[in-house]
């Protein structure tokens, strides 16, 4: 056996200690995993969780090495040992490797005693942990899995030391969540036998697995990558080289658009939460996620992303979070955020009740107006008098309900009475949704704004009324994430279909992003997005080719070119 090149231990250990005490101290990009496991707690809560044995025992590779113990490196042995791999747990942190060992038998003890894994599987899966105390006991290792601290130098250099060790034909791969895989296997003889093999944490529970191939891995290695995840129960997803690969870099839009709503006070952050969750089954609103995850973690993946696609206008980070980063207002963890927390609990202000209005006036209804006969049923189903002449009457309440447009564009030029107009988003089917959303003008007369929102919570229907604002909250927040997946695609990051899988099991989406947009219909995102760029100016809602293209030809966002 060719003796263990030079590891610099002490160096990784400190590092890995650092890691382990302070999560600041690790690249932000890491970060993310906290964001992603707390985001999976809330979603899932309520879900059981059902685990999957091989009890085949022919893993794709018999033996695996886990370089790493924490919880990451941990949850992949124990999926790696559930597959029928033997598992070679290595840490540069004394007793690391043991600790996770004993983490792991008290996990599976627990699966037993939740009848989840049947006592013998746990021995078998005991059986199959090994402890490495160095390096060159991974020589017989078919597959070798990193898990350390997230620093390119240090990822380098334990590869190349790996790659002296292990045969030729042996897998090695990095959970790296920011790093580019191409860089980590720059300084490798064999760079084709490296690739990316992003899990998310909690391992066991996060059903998605990136595979991540450099520009010199070999397709094989991926292959083999894929097939083995699918041993583990887990979904595969094949993600190019590229920064926050899919999952990361599809949840750019979310929070972003929100911070630029509530930047223009379109709405206050409750408001916008409520919005998000009731109009489109988002299970946390985006000032709640940011909450949980503190702004010392997102704050600075926006900045990173930002920065790392050489300030792409769609990542564009907010002044707001980094004031309240600041300033030390980070969230739920310090007792004050977006909302105040009183022992744990967010104390959200209460909605104001509709207000009560004697006599509601007349309707007329924009002959312009998105989904114009379905807000006519409404209007009918609500008891409204309802105005059908070519000009409202001068005492009608005026309802717009644009795509895109903010209503003081649409009362301009319409020349319809601005302080008599009201806009009601009409994206979605009303039946489709549990909360109504109405928008005034700053001419939007109080008694007009009032009948407006009394009419349509008359029903006892949840309704919210914000300022002005092109796209009102949901279309722009909606639309940008769906143009940054639609991206994705045009970029060839990864497959339309593994980009919907990859943030809905990543995420916790409602749907994934091309499907919101088929949902939606491509032509009106496309309308959203053009209608945006005229209100505001900003790049930043220029639509992607891919949707461009598929919108106007009428096709699904998830097709593909034969």
């Amino acid at each position: 056996m060719t003796a263990a090149p030079v590891y610099r231990p002490s160096v990784a250990a400190e590092l890995l200690k650092t890691v382990n005490s302070k999560i600041q101290a690790v690249h932000v990009w890491r970060t993310l995993e906290v964001l992603r496991s707390i985001v999976w707690a809330f979603c899932h809560s309520s879900r059981r969780v059902h685990s999957k044995y091989n009890t085949l025992m022919h893993p794709i590779f018999r033996n695996t090495g886990i370089v790493g113990t924490g919880a990451m490196g941990r949850g992949i042995a124990q999926m790696a040992a559930q597959a029928g791999s033997e598992v070679w747990l290595f840490d540069v942190q004394a007793g690391a490797a043991e600790a996770a060992r004993s983490a792991l038998q008290t996990t599976w003890q627990t699966l037993v005693g939740k009848n989840r894994m049947e006592a013998s599987q746990m021995e078998a899966c005991l059986n199959r942990l090994r402890i490495a105390g160095s390096l060159s006991d991974l020589a017989t290792c078919d597959l070798v899995v990193e898990a350390i601290v997230e620093r390119l130098d240090v990822k380098q250099r334990l590869f190349v030391d790996l790659e002296g060790i292990v045969t030729p034909d042996a897998v090695l791969a990095t959970n790296t969540s920011s790093l580019s895989v191409t860089s980590i296997g720059a300084a490798l003889k064999r760079p084709a036998q490296l690739a990316g093999y992003h899990f998310f944490n909690p391992v066991p529970l996060m059903k998605v697995v990136e595979v991540i191939a450099g520009l010199k891995t070999s397709a094989s290695v991926c292959q083999r990558l894929t097939d083995y995840t699918r041993q583990f129960g887990h979904t595969p997803v094949a993600a190019q080289d590229t920064p926050g690969f899919i999952v990361n870099h599809a949840g750019r839009g979310y929070g972003t658009e929100a911070l630029r709503v509530v930047g223009e006070r379109v709405a206050d952050f409750a408001t916008i939460d409520r919005i998000l969750k009731d109009q489109m089954g988002f299970k946390l609103g985006p000032f709640e996620l940011m909450d949980l995850t503190a702004l010392d973690v997102s704050h600075p993946v926006m900045e990173s992303i930002y920065h790392q696609y050489f300030e792409e206008p769609r990542y564009r980070p907010s002044v707001i979070t980094a004031q309240r980063l600041a300033g030390g207002v980070v969230g739920k963890k310090v007792g004050e955020g977006f909302y105040a927390y009183d022992k744990g609990q967010a104390q959200i202000p209460a909605e104001a009740p509709a207000p009560v209005v004697a006599e509601l006036p007349p309707v007329w209804v924009s002959p312009k107006a998105a989904r114009r006969a379905e807000l006519y049923q409404l209007l009918k189903d609500l008891g409204a008098r309802i105005e059908t002449a070519a000009a409202p009457s001068a005492a009608a309440l005026i309802l717009v309900a644009p795509l895109g447009l903010d209503v003081t564009t649409l009362a301009a030029v319409e020349r319809l009475d601005a302080s008599r107009t009201v806009g009601i988003d009409m994206m979605l089917d009303d039946a489709s949704t549990r909360r109504r959303v109405l928008a005034t003008n700053p001419a939007t007369r109080s008694d007009m704004r009032d009948a407006a929102h009394a009419l349509f919570a008359s029903d006892g229907k949840a309704v919210s009324v914000v300022r002005d604002s092109g796209g009102f909250v949901t279309q722009r927040v909606v639309a940008t994430i769906i143009n940054i997946a639609t991206d994705m695609c045009q970029q060839g990051i990864c497959s339309p279909t593994d980009l919907d899988v990859a943030v809905t099991l990543g995420l916790g989406y409602p749907m994934g992003p091309l499907a919101m947009g088929d949902r939606i219909g491509p032509t009106n995102v496309l309308e959203i997005l053009f209608n945006l760029q005229t209100v505001y100016g900003d790049p930043r809602y220029r639509p992607s080719p891919w949707l461009r293209r598929r919108g106007a030809l009428g096709l699904s966002l998830t097709h593909e070119e034969a």
